[in-house]
């Protein structure tokens, strides 16, 4: 399995998921931090032993794909930033850590394991913004339907999870020097719901807009629910 990321002055480059990591519990701020584990509290989610906590997943379930698909209607997403290397350079993306809601409450590395984890089709050199981080600018819009209105799910900057230095030494494939081992793939940690809580959506829209260089990285895509059968 191939990835293929457009990035500004490299033009197309090519990634071989090796080793997938998610990046738990990051937020810089212990109140945002505390408000999330009450957020997943609420639908039955037990409170993480550390923070952060890494969690493996298969490096199979990385994917651009625009559709994906879940087994049960208790799945969700979460906008995230996201680090990956190639093994020569280390470059800046943006994805989802979509959730089985149902199966987290049990295990949460389990629930990260069986979903997909989709991915922008664009990235940036992570040397062109790692001096201006702190104001890159993540959103998510959901919506239900085709036919229904795109709703804010969630918004926040790169500056309220913990230093990007922290989870790359943190990580279980760390390189050192600020670095992942080649082909490792991480996903950095999300914000709290602006409102409603965390729940399911048709279809999920999320953006990172860097306001210093001027641009943007976005991808939307959609969830294809198959039947639970008992």
């Amino acid at each position: 399995m191939t990835l293929h990321f457009e990035v500004p002055g490299d033009g197309r480059i090519a990634l071989e998921p090796r080793h997938a990591v998610v990046a738990g519990w990051t937020g810089r701020d212990p109140a945002a931090i505390e408000h999330h584990i009450e957020e997943l509290a609420a639908i039955g989610v037990p409170r993480p032993s550390s923070v952060p906590l890494y969690y493996r997943v298969a490096a199979q379930q990385i994917t651009q794909a625009e559709t994906i698909q879940v087994v049960g209607g208790e799945t969700s997403g979460e906008v995230e930033p996201l680090l990956f290397d190639t093994g020569t350079a280390l470059y800046l993306g943006l994805g989802s850590d979509h959730t089985d809601r149902a199966l987290e409450t049990h295990s949460v590395a389990l629930s990260k394991q069986v979903c997909a984890k989709p991915l922008a089709a664009g990235a940036w050199r992570f040397e062109q913004v790692a001096g201006h981080l702190e104001r890159l600018e993540l959103r998510c819009h959901v919506r239900d339907g085709a036919d229904a209105a795109w709703t804010l799910y969630q918004q926040g900057t790169v500056g309220l999870i913990r230093p990007f230095a922290d989870l790359l030494a943190g990580a279980p494939t760390a390189a050192g020097a600020g670095r992942l081992g080649a082909g490792s793939v991480m996903l950095c940690g999300t914000f709290p719901v602006v409102s409603g809580g965390v729940r399911p959506a048709a279809q999920y829209r999320m953006e990172m807009h860097d306001p210093v260089l001027g641009r943007t990285l976005d991808f939307a895509y959609r969830v294809e629910t198959l039947p639970l059968v008992a």
